[in-house]
């Protein structure tokens, strides 16, 4: 939570609009963190400048609909992050072939030979796909202590919990990703085996 937050979203609602900087400032540094570990997975991390810029841009679009009674401004900026982030990979799924090209040039890297970047790039995916398919809360609690690190007494303010729910969705995640992956661990999928 940034300083004098709750003042400085009043004073923008009666028309400071100039305040907002000071809302960009304080929490442009955790929103492109946020953002990044998204597109990460999906190796689109040249969209995280026009996703943290268009998140912002809806979030001051959108701030007289904003009530601090309902929801704090970070879990509310998070939340459009998140939507934006979706709405975008949602949309980049129906470009296939831009999408595959890029991905495709991402893949390729002077220090891996070319079977391997396969492997790797294989090997991303089914575990994008297992978090994906997690339950959201689960999905939720799992890329913020894994991706963005977060310690668990912020996960739970981020995402309205008590610690212990937060532990408990992170077992269980955990547990469901084991279970998803283990056939590919086990036949050696996921240890680069080549055939």
């Amino acid at each position: 939570m940034c300083d004098r937050e709750q003042e400085i979203i009043r004073a923008i609602k009666d028309g400071e609009v100039e305040r907002f900087a000071d809302l960009i400032r304080c929490y442009e540094p955790r929103l492109r963190q946020f953002v990044r570990q998204y597109l990460t997975a999906y190796r689109l991390e040249d969209l995280v400048d026009d996703m943290v810029q268009e998140t912002f841009l809806k979030a001051f679009h959108s701030l007289h609909a904003f009530r601090d009674d309902e929801a704090a401004f970070s879990t509310w900026l998070f939340t459009i992050a998140r939507n934006t982030v979706l709405s975008e990979l949602r949309r980049s799924r129906h470009q296939d072939v831009a999408l595959d090209d890029r991905l495709k040039e991402r893949l390729r890297s002077p220090f891996r030979p070319p079977e391997e970047t396969i492997i790797v790039g294989e090997t991303a995916a089914l575990v994008r796909q297992a978090i994906m398919a997690l339950p959201e809360r689960q999905r939720k609690a799992l890329v913020l202590r894994e991706y963005e690190e977060m310690e668990y007494r912020d996960i739970a303010d981020r995402l309205g919990l008590t610690v212990s729910s937060v532990k408990s969705l992170l077992f269980r995640a955990r547990t469901t990703l084991k279970e998803k992956l283990e056939p590919y661990i086990r036949d050696g999928r996921m240890e680069g085996r080549r055939r």
